[in-house]
């Protein structure tokens, strides 16, 4: 297990923990990290740290999951600053930029514009925040109306199969990695794949005829997300819906059905960025728990407003700078 550095009885959210561990605990500065349903903002947030999932196609393509029928995965890095991310999304424009989206040049700081947040406290699937977590969001919403943003609660009516839909996708990954898993190497062997992998290729033999359904309603996920954003520039809400858990909560062993229960319990917001394919950001939150644990907060956007995600981090960290394990 990776043990979170804020509280070692406590796990450092994956999939990217290891890389989130090293960079809270001040081992390394940076960090790269992917996201397919929340793998760079669920450690951010668990670790109180920055992680900006790009927009699709914002970075060099992964050349496998370009070929699937859904790309959810894009790739990044988490870091202590919003600067040292800035930074990194400016090298990486650098080396390749797609010509579809709007360049982001390198962001240095805030820069003074007025927003329009919408903000929503619960998930779009009907999966409610724990209360240290609602607070952290309302408290962010509260400093973002003193510093002169206009702040509104908003909702995102999603289609009500958005999370069986989600499984059986993920579901559909699993299947297809235990059956060419050999062509990344040898050593594959899809008999150690874990409980969690195994579980959900099984749930995906049982309902695979579902596939034309669930790709063409998670396709349509797009519609919901920009009636959500009429009228706003982002939209303020929690990364996880409760802190990080005990170690052993998620852990490998645990059996499916309990460990997929848990799961959705969880991490009930972050996948929908991945589906839309549209760019957000963790950043740590005004508090922690009484264990000392980090409280994540996330903003997310339009396709190509990464430079409107940094400048809203920018502002934020600004304003009440990010708390680090050296300082607690």
């Amino acid at each position: 297990p990776v043990r979170n550095p804020w509280n070692t009885g406590h796990s450092a959210g994956g999939s990217s923990g290891g890389s989130a561990a090293l960079v809270a605990a001040g081992a390394v500065p940076i960090a790269h990290a992917n996201d397919g349903g929340g793998s760079i903002r669920i450690p951010a947030a668990c670790c109180g740290l920055v992680g900006l999932k790009p927009t699709r196609g914002r970075l060099v393509p992964n050349e496998q999951s370009r070929r699937l029928p859904l790309d959810l995965v894009v790739d990044g890095v988490v870091s202590r600053s919003v600067r040292d991310t800035a930074a990194f999304v400016a090298g990486a424009e650098a080396h390749w930029r797609n010509p579809k989206l709007p360049p982001v040049g390198l962001v240095e700081g805030p820069s003074g514009r007025r927003l329009r947040v919408g903000f929503l406290l619960d998930s779009p699937n009907g999966v409610a925040s724990d209360a240290v977590t609602r607070e952290a969001v309302t408290a962010t919403a509260t400093t973002l109306e003193r510093l002169g943003h206009a702040v509104e609660p908003v909702e995102m009516a999603i289609d009500p199969r958005f999370t069986e839909d989600f499984l059986t996708y993920w579901g559909m990954l699993s299947f297809l990695l235990g059956t060419t898993g050999r062509s990344l190497g040898p050593d594959f062997d899809r008999h150690r794949m874990d409980g969690l992998s195994r579980g959900l290729r099984t749930t995906y033999l049982e309902n695979w005829h579902r596939t034309p359904g669930v790709l063409r309603r998670l396709k349509r996920t797009k519609e919901a997300y920009a009636a959500a954003f009429r009228g706003f520039d982002l939209l303020l809400t929690p990364v996880l819906a409760h802190p990080a858990p005990e170690l052993g909560q998620l852990a490998p062993t645990v059996p499916y059905a309990t460990l997929i229960e848990r799961i959705l319990a969880y991490v009930a917001f972050t996948p929908v960025d991945n589906v839309v394919g549209t760019p957000s950001i963790s950043l740590p939150g005004p508090l922690a728990t009484d264990g000392g644990l980090p409280v994540g907060v996330m903003f997310s956007g339009r396709p190509g407003s990464e430079r409107t995600l940094l400048d809203v981090a920018f502002t934020l960290e600004a304003e009440r700078p990010f708390r680090r394990i050296q300082d607690a």
